[in-house]
């Protein structure tokens, strides 16, 4: 099985070839087919079998297949697809207040425009980052990155994104997730080790106070019993 990457229109040949171990193999049927259709003008060179293809949209892209019966059965599959975006297998962590900055790239293949979106419920929402200039920001350093830059987090920006690059022969989109975390969060353990602190500290005063207040009271007892003598 082979992947086969293509961004525009182009011509392309398929070919399958035995091995020289089986050229002895007689009678072979040969079928070629695009996912359940039988593809037909199969050209043979020695113990090879190609078929020449001309891709003008993705309609005409998916898996094509090739298969050799005889005494033995051998098979050989072609996935033609467009270039697949990398995004961000980690979520993306930032904290209300703050700026985060995804990226998504397409390495070896410019696509000819870029689209971002932010999921909304069921469906998605593409981001104009001229209408709302003061909390998006898109750019891109070269043809096949770009960047979403989302200003002044709030709790609202948390969920998941997607970079969908435009290709001649289709488009390919890339996922990210981002998540939003208030500021309370990393204060947490700091809090609890202030209040633990505070706790001791407030336990250590009352016992002072009460080890004042009881040796106080046994010189009053010991001043009243030197009274009580004389």
């Amino acid at each position: 099985e082979k992947n086969i990457t293509l961004d525009r229109a182009t011509r392309i040949e398929l070919s399958c070839r035995l091995d020289n171990n089986y050229s002895p193999l007689k009678s072979l049927q040969v079928t070629w087919k695009r996912g359940n259709e039988t593809i037909r003008h199969i050209n043979k060179v020695e113990n090879s079998w190609s078929i020449q293809l001309m891709i003008l949209d993705n309609s005409q892209l998916g898996t094509y297949s090739c298969t050799l019966k005889g005494e033995k059965e051998f098979s050989a599959k072609f996935n033609l697809q467009v270039p697949k975006i990398e995004g961000k297998e980690k979520p993306i962590v930032s904290y209300e207040g703050d700026t985060a900055v995804m990226i998504c790239k397409s390495f070896g293949y410019a696509p000819i425009a870029w689209t971002w979106y932010m999921t909304n419920g069921s469906g998605q929402i593409a981001i104009d980052d001229s209408l709302l200039a003061d909390k998006y920001v898109i750019n891109g350093i070269s043809a096949n990155v770009t960047h979403l830059k989302i200003l002044k987090l709030t709790k609202e920006d948390d969920g998941v994104y997607w970079c969908e690059a435009s290709f001649e022969l289709g488009r390919s989109k890339g996922k990210l997730k981002l998540r939003v975390l208030s500021l309370m969060v990393p204060l947490k353990p700091f809090l609890a080790i202030v209040a633990e602190v505070v706790i001791l500290v407030t336990i250590i005063f009352l016992y002072e106070m009460y080890s004042k207040k009881k040796e106080k009271r046994a010189e009053d007892e010991k001043e009243f019993d030197q009274i009580e003598q004389l």
